[in-house]
């Protein structure tokens, strides 16, 4: 089970694998993949980006879906959701976010990133109905100061766990009590990550304790075309649905989880 951290030296023989699909509303193609992923696909997790304008039906399917459903935080695409005269330092002259998360990081005043990041969560649960099981962040903007600790705060308020993409995150994690994975897969580049050969690569080396894998399915659609992983996200679709993808995870008997229930 995900909890505080063992003490040094000790590692849990099981296996538990969380499979999250970041993005969640990014575009109607991308949440439908994400839905599809995990009706017949490993995929247990997704993360909501509450910025965007997301199709009632789709949000309704998402609520009924037995996903474990996070929010993706989100400092680097689109508009804020709070009033941009609250939180200048995080948006250029036309009001939306800079899309670099370095440059995002670097020029966010701490009070106005909480500001935002609070807003976010309150948008969350207005959609959703509910609390989030666990905190990401889009483009890792949460891995940079001060966005880290506004995100380790949130969490922490929240008592939900977060993403650890590595070491540095998960002992800042863990030094104040909150429940993180203790191993991270995952990226989006030229090529797309999760192809069948890499998903059933990673199950089969799967670590004792507790992974996730940070994936991106999604159908590749019009409102997609801006983005530098667009067409990767069917890959990752065909690869995470995979029948012996499926047969792999109980073959090596690996327990699918999200954050929520683990």
């Amino acid at each position: 089970m995900m909890g505080a951290p063992a003490p040094a030296g000790k590692v849990t023989a099981a296996k538990i694998l969380i499979v999250n699909a970041d993005d969640f509303g990014l575009t109607a193609g991308v949440s439908r993949g994400i839905l599809e992923a995990h009706r017949t696909g490993i995929v247990t997790s997704t993360t909501l980006l509450v910025n965007r304008a997301i199709p009632p039906a789709q949000v309704e399917e998402l609520k009924t879906s037995g996903l474990g459903v996070g929010v993706h935080l989100n400092l680097t695409l689109g508009t804020p959701v709070a009033d941009p005269k609250r939180v200048p330092s995080l948006v250029d002259r036309e009001g939306r976010f800079v899309r670099d998360a370095s440059e995002a990081a670097a020029r966010a005043k701490v009070d106005e990133a909480r500001i935002e990041l609070g807003t976010q969560i309150d948008a969350f649960r207005k959609i959703m109905g509910r609390f989030p099981t666990h905190l990401d962040t889009h483009h890792h903007v949460g891995r940079l100061p001060p966005v880290l600790e506004l995100v380790l705060d949130f969490a922490r308020a929240l008592r939900v766990p977060v993403r650890s993409q590595d070491a540095q995150v998960r002992r800042a994690a863990r030094a104040l009590g909150l429940r993180t994975p203790d191993h991270f897969m995952g990226e989006s580049g030229a090529e797309a990550y999760w192809s069948r050969e890499r998903v059933l690569e990673h199950l089969a080396a799967l670590p004792a304790g507790l992974s996730e894998f940070m994936t991106h399915p999604g159908y590749f659609d019009e409102d997609l075309a801006y983005s530098r992983y667009g067409r990767q996200r069917e890959t990752e679709l065909a690869g995470l649905t995979d029948p012996e993808v499926r047969q792999a995870a109980r073959r090596t008997g690996i327990r699918l989880a999200h954050f929520g229930n683990c």
